[in-house]
């Protein structure tokens, strides 16, 4: 196992501490047990429920080295050289006694050769012991390992229940992608919840797979999961977006491999406010049949600092194990004004053109923008995102293809509709506002008991000014900037 060769190489080297982060205590120790017993090396346990015991023969456990000071002062006058392993000893660790503890049993190491191992979740080393510590990872486990962990569960759960557990190649092998990036444990647990429904995994089980998934890697609110991704048939218009993500949805699911093959990064879409630019976001998602994440880009900035750019690095870092996954960045350029003026705001830039260039990741990015005053010029390059789309206001056929689909979510018979009519009088409207209006006449006609009618949907319209007339000139700059630089979505 490359894993326990590289654990191997750190517990017999000249590093007298070495941490492990991880949520897998017991595999972790499982990794030691087999390391210091092939090394003929006593191996020790401490944690502050049972004090310390030897691990690789049972001799009991020394329960008056229970507290982290006197576990530290047996192992500095130990003259048994071992693997010294602490559990969650994180909260001791900043203790200027403990540390210099520490710090006395790893100058003496030379002499003795006690070797301590620290694993938790989450270690905050003193700095006046940074340079005294090795750090390991337990590594993920690889596709190989995932398929092998999937069929172990089924057979397991065959022998227990005495059901046979059916799939499909096609399903197996996108939960295997699904679980990629997660831990044995959690991908074992996963497994298990898709089997027990019904002994079997199904591709109605991927969608429960990934929202578990996202809840296991976000532990913060930067990153918000959307359940209810759209369809393109609730999208009026924008038929060059759609054709131009039509071509590319099986390089974006790596159907089509090639060395010259580049896998699709992401768009910009740029325009009218409440033209569908969100709309259009959730509706890749829901056709490429993938995760979207929301990203709020103005929850990344702290008041502390290197926090705001170690935000970032951990969103992105999620949303790179959640891949497959569309991210997508709503009105990116408040987020990237957002800083204050210390320089942040630049740093964040920086650090997401960087990503976006260079990532391997199957994340497709989709950038909504509004203003084009707030765009730093770096975003809008290309090789950071493939195609900038420009959103206006929609014309007159899509305006009916609009009405049409309010219409039917609201279940208005349509037939009586003069459509062609509507579409008319809704000149300089955002999908929004036709949205709007639909909505305010339902409203009309419930109060009032009367049926909805082309007459009352008018008279709706007539009462609304849209925001064609009330930001005229915005959307004409806008537009003059888009017309040479942008790709019209309709």
């Amino acid at each position: 196992m490359p894993e326990q060769k590289d654990l191997e190489l750190l517990i017999n080297g000249h590093t007298p501490i070495l941490q492990i982060e991880t949520h897998e205590e017991q595999r972790a120790l499982d990794l030691l047990v087999r390391i210091a017993t092939r090394n003929v090396i006593p191996l020790f346990k401490w944690s502050v429920t049972e004090g310390l015991r030897r691990v690789d023969i049972d001799l009991g456990v020394q329960r008056h080295n229970a507290e982290p000071k006197d576990v530290l002062g047996h192992i500095k006058a130990s003259e048994i050289d071992g693997i010294y392993v602490m559990l969650d000893f994180d909260p001791y660790i900043q203790d200027p006694v403990n540390e210099r503890y520490i710090k006395e049993i790893a100058m003496q190491y030379e002499g003795t050769r006690n070797k301590l191992v620290f694993i938790s979740h989450e270690i905050d080393v003193p700095s006046g012991l940074a340079k005294r510590v090795a750090r390991f990872e337990l590594r993920l486990p690889n596709t190989d390992a995932l398929e092998q962990l999937i069929r172990a569960e089924a057979a397991k759960w065959q022998k227990e229940s005495g059901n046979r557990v059916t799939t499909d190649a096609r399903t197996l092998q996108r939960l295997v992608k699904n679980l990629s990036g997660l831990t044995f444990s959690d991908a074992r647990r996963l497994v298990r919840n898709a089997i027990v429904d019904d002994d079997a995994i199904t591709d109605d089980d991927l969608p429960e797979v990934m929202r578990a998934k996202y809840e296991l890697l976000n532990r913060d609110d930067m990153l918000s999961f959307e359940f209810d991704t759209a369809m393109f048939s609730e999208v009026g218009g924008m038929r060059r977006l759609k054709h131009w993500l039509q071509q590319r949805e099986q390089l974006f699911q790596r159907l089509i491999k090639g060395p010259a093959i580049d896998t699709p990064r992401g768009v910009l879409l740029l325009g009218v406010q409440g033209c569908g630019k969100s709309l259009a976001a959730k509706a890749i998602a829901g056709v490429w049949k993938v995760p979207l994440l929301r990203f709020d880009f103005g929850a990344i900035y702290d008041k502390y600092i290197g926090e705001s750019e170690k935000n970032l690095r951990q969103t992105l870092k999620t949303a790179e194990v959640m891949a497959p996954c569309v991210m997508w960045i709503d009105e990116i350029e408040k987020g990237i004004a957002g800083g204050n003026d210390d320089g942040t705001s630049k740093r964040i830039l920086g650090s997401l053109l960087t990503w976006l260039a260079e990532h391997r990741a199957n994340v497709f990015i989709v950038a909504t923008a509004n203003n084009i005053d707030e765009l730093p010029p770096e975003l809008i390059r290309k090789g950071r995102l493939d195609e900038i789309f420009f959103v206006d206001l929609p014309k007159q056929d899509v305006r009916q293809q609009i009405f049409a689909i309010h219409l039917d979510k609201r279940a208005v018979y349509r037939p009586e509709i003069d459509l062609d009519q509507l579409a008319i009088a809704a000149d300089g409207f955002s999908g929004a506002e036709i949205e709007q209006v639909v909505v305010s006449a339902v409203y009309s006609g419930y109060g009032s008991g009367a049926p909805l009618t082309t007459e009352s949907l008018l008279e709706e319209i007539n009462m609304t000014r849209p925001l064609a007339v009330v930001m005229d000139a915005q959307i004409q700059k806008l537009r003059q900037w888009a017309e040479s630089r942008t790709v019209p979505v309709d």
